[in-house]
């Protein structure tokens, strides 16, 4: 029933392990639930309560859709710089209402469907060159790594030289630094859930300090009824509808792109030349996620990069993504207790994970300039611009041109011309 039902594979997996990881994902993951209720309360008509549970709705269709369609082991919920373009660039920005922006990502996640109905996703996919990809994991392991020390306190803002380290003598940043030593420890002797535990360990060692701050335990979900499918279609042909639009798309298809590429890879879901097992069952989860999320009042629905610590848990299939549903369905009805867990407690699981994640760099040959100088591009771009979909942009740019220019064109298929002149387009339209 189980391998019918999510791909389970007794011979890689078992039902404990995928239960750790799944909830361990959601842990990682689970900051959404707070952060997405702060963002859009800065919109009029956009109650706070009513967004939490719409964030928690949405994850849990998507999660459902990857474990049952995908059969993968990704956690899906509103993502994080999407849901900031919704709010401060389109509503905030542009002047547009909200029910704009939710108009926007509906449509966007209708033409998702038919582009993954006609396998158009899919060869965008199988289009990017295979030292490319192992750039993508690896740049993802850093970006991964970045969000992890920032939201930790670790690493803060400097106006002189942007980024720079925060006092770890105490506060979050000091129990993040105690956090990854414990649970490196915890890994390092391959004790099982070793991140789970640390995740919990860490919290608790928060309290005294007054770090972890314990918010209650139940309450009772408000309704989405003041943002339940609120669409405008009044202004659904005009050219602000396009770009907004085409950006949401360019940035949802690149992200879960680079994010399936990256976490495929390091759980070896991936055949010799490296294309994805299930991709095509993926993106239409992704797709459909997206839509409901725009049904139920939320920013567009994606999967997440966090996903790559359950698989660094061992989650290896669909069973990982139900689990981690059913933790976000659990968190409508117990969400102060799970808005307990301060950032610091999953710095040392984004850290860890994306060392392990940096494993792919190996694959890259540094000797051939012409591979390894995109894949360059692509890993570093990706934290210091905050964007996994800019990396693999600029990866790919860089790759078409620095063959072309070589003489080097029988390594540039057609469909990677067309996805370098685009994404040469965007950034100068858009």
């Amino acid at each position: 029933m189980l391998k019918k039902l999510f791909g389970f594979n007794p011979e890689q997996t078992t039902v404990r392990t995928e239960v750790v990881a799944g909830i361990t994902t959601f842990l990682t993951m689970s900051y959404i639930l707070a952060v997405n209720p702060a963002m859009f309360s800065a919109l009029d008509g956009m109650p706070a309560g009513a967004v939490f549970t719409s964030t928690a709705l949405a994850a849990v269709v998507g999660c459902l859709a990857m474990a049952f369609i995908g059969k993968l082991p990704f956690g899906l919920a509103p993502g994080m710089g999407l849901n900031a373009f919704f709010v401060y660039s389109v509503c905030l920005g542009m002047g547009y209402p909200w029910q704009f922006a939710l108009t926007a990502v509906l449509i966007e996640g209708v033409i998702f469907i038919i582009l993954t109905l006609t396998n158009v996703r899919e060869a965008f996919v199988n289009a990017i060159p295979l030292h490319l990809r192992n750039a993508i994991g690896a740049g993802i392991g850093l970006f991964i790594a970045f969000i992890g020390l920032h939201s930790g306190g670790l690493v803060v803002a400097d106006p002189a030289t942007l980024v720079t380290l925060a006092d770890i003598t105490s506060g979050q940043a000091l129990l993040s630094l105690i956090g990854i030593v414990i649970t490196g420890v915890l890994y390092a002797k391959r004790v099982p859930a070793a991140i789970l535990l640390g995740i919990i360990i860490t919290m608790l060692i928060g309290i005294p300090g007054g770090i972890t701050e314990f918010k209650g335990v139940i309450s009772h979900p408000e309704s989405i009824k003041p943002i339940f499918c609120q669409f405008q279609f009044k202004e659904v042909f005009s050219l602000d509808m396009l770009v907004v639009v085409f950006t949401f798309l360019f940035i949802d298809l690149f992200d879960t792109i680079g994010t399936l590429i990256g976490v495929c890879g390091k759980a070896n879901m991936v055949d010799k030349n490296g294309n994805i097992f299930r991709v095509k069952q993926a993106f239409m989860a992704d797709s459909i996620a997206t839509t409901a999320g725009a049904v139920l009042g939320t920013s567009t629905t994606t999967t997440y990069v966090e996903s790559a610590a359950g698989v660094a848990e061992g989650g290896r299939s669909g069973l990982t993504a139900f689990v981690i549903a059913v933790c976000f369905a659990v968190s409508l009805f117990f969400s102060p207790l799970f808005l307990s867990i301060p950032a610091a407690a999953t710095t040392a699981a984004l850290v860890i994970v994306g060392m392990l994640m940096l494993e792919s760099v190996r694959k890259i040959p540094f000797n051939d300039y012409c591979e390894s100088i995109p894949a360059f591009i692509c890993i570093i771009m990706m934290p210091l611009t905050y964007s996994i979909s800019n990396g693999i942009m600029l990866g790919m740019i860089s790759y078409v041109m620095l063959n072309v220019l070589c003489g080097k064109f029988n390594k540039i298929t057609p469909v990677m011309y067309v996805l370098a002149v685009l994404f040469v387009l965007k950034y100068i339209f858009i």
